[in-house]
């Protein structure tokens, strides 16, 4: 019976061993399956393409034209025509002063030279006949050229009693009301010239000499979601600043309908020609530790490259370094990939794309002077 007992636990540590040996092939058989397994990817080439390179500022619109208007003398108002918003052509009257005494020292001074003048028409008759001497046609001379000098003033002084616009524009608030006494600091409103406005800017030195008058300019603003205006610079500083190590320029944007008012902040680009550049997919792209990746296949596998990223628009980014144009690149699918894991490539196609691509969000930007100075879009 002992011999019996022997061989039966004997056979059943065989049979337990036995099936050890095949659950453990099993298991290994499923984890070779697990790790040749393909994974399914959608891929795109690494496209060429002509790349904008855009210089980024930033500014305030002006006024072509921009004064307050103030009385050329002190006084009453005794009649306004200010209305804010009101567009006024030049020369039209926007306010006047009583002017009761300068009317009268007008018809005085006018009696004077009209009595001054008809002496003066006499006396050169009796000079022709030479019956007064040249002395006293030159004194007659001298009181009439005074009398016309006195009139003058006196008219001037009449015509300060008026407010006129100096070039047509358009108002801004009244500051005075009828019967307020004013003085020559007095301010009664503002005028602006705003057919066109104009906006001081800022770019980095590193592009002095690059930018001409009558370079196109491209300007946005909050104000007017999905619009832009386009117009030129005007005027290139000589000067560069010693502490922003940037240089002034000055755009103007036609604004025939008024919409630009004075003070809008606007953000404005200039197109610097275009370069050659490699772009990709921005869902193709894997950031891990501060450091760009891509995969592209390389016979039927996944290869891990590090690159340096650019530019972006519309969901493409430039890819600086790293892969060449053509190069088939993961597009979809990054996620369960590692390097060297054998894909199924499923092919995407190439994307409509433009010009003109901005850089990536966190990537490095060419730093900009502080105020209204540019910075580098696809340098």
């Amino acid at each position: 019976m002992f011999v019996t007992v022997l061989a039966g636990l004997a056979l059943g540590g065989y049979v337990y061993y036995q099936q050890a040996l095949l659950a453990s092939a099993e298991s290994k058989g499923h984890t070779t399956q697990a790790a040749t397994r393909s994974i399914a990817v959608e891929v795109a080439p690494a496209e060429s393409r002509k790349l904008a390179r855009i210089l980024e500022a930033v500014g305030t619109t002006r006024a072509l034209r921009s004064i307050d208007i103030v009385p050329d003398a002190e006084g009453r108002i005794v009649e306004i025509d200010i209305v804010a918003g009101r567009e006024v052509e030049a020369g039209q009257l926007l306010a006047r002063l009583d002017d009761e005494i300068e009317q009268a020292t007008l018809t005085e001074a006018q009696a004077t030279l009209d009595e001054k003048s008809a002496a003066l028409a006499r006396a050169e008759t009796l000079f022709q006949s030479k019956t007064v001497s040249r002395a006293t046609i030159d004194q007659v001379r001298a009181e009439t050229a005074i009398a016309r000098a006195t009139q003058e003033r006196a008219q001037r002084r009449l015509d300060d009693r008026v407010v006129r616009a100096p070039f047509s524009g358009v108002l801004g608030i009244k500051a005075i009301d009828l019967g307020a006494r004013v003085d020559t600091d007095s301010v009664l409103t503002s005028l602006d010239d705003l057919s066109a406005v104009e906006i001081e800017f800022s770019l980095p030195e590193t592009v002095y000499g690059q930018i001409e008058e009558g370079q196109a300019v491209t300007a946005v603003a909050a104000a007017f979601p999905g619009r832009s205006f386009t117009g030129t610079v005007v005027a290139v500083d000589s000067r560069i600043d010693q502490t922003s190590r940037a240089f002034k320029l000055r755009a103007r944007l036609p604004n025939e309908k008024r919409e630009l008012p004075a003070g809008m902040f606007m953000r404005l680009s200039l197109a610097m020609g275009a370069r050659d550049a490699v772009i990709v997919r921005e869902e193709a792209i894997l950031v891990q530790g501060g450091n760009a990746y891509l995969f592209i296949v390389e016979n039927g596998k996944a290869v891990q490259r590090r690159i340096t990223a650019g530019a972006r628009r519309d969901g493409m980014v430039e890819v600086v370094s790293g892969i060449a144009a053509g190069e088939v690149v993961v597009s979809r699918g990054i996620q369960s990939l590692r390097d060297g894991i054998p894909v199924d490539v499923l092919v995407r196609p190439p994307p409509d794309g433009g010009e003109d691509l901005q850089p990536p969000a966190g990537a490095a930007r060419q730093p900009a002077p502080s105020s209204g100075t540019a910075g580098q879009r696809s340098s």
